[in-house]
């Protein structure tokens, strides 16, 4: 089993591919990263579950 990236890591990663110029795939930023792009894809999925849970429970 792979090592987990840090969570900085995962978390600079999410911010560039959110923030990423039209045009510019998710593939792309995964391969310029170093991680698989189903990587990258759940990272913002999951980046987006936490920020809605604490949305709605106001934290």
């Amino acid at each position: 089993m792979s090592k987990p990236y840090p969570e900085e890591f995962r978390d600079d990663v999410v911010s560039v591919a959110r923030n990423r110029e039209p045009g510019v795939a998710i593939e792309q930023i995964a391969k310029d990263c170093g991680v698989h792009p189903m990587t990258l894809t759940k990272w913002l999925r999951h980046a987006e579950t936490d920020e809605s849970v604490k949305a709605w429970s106001g934290a």
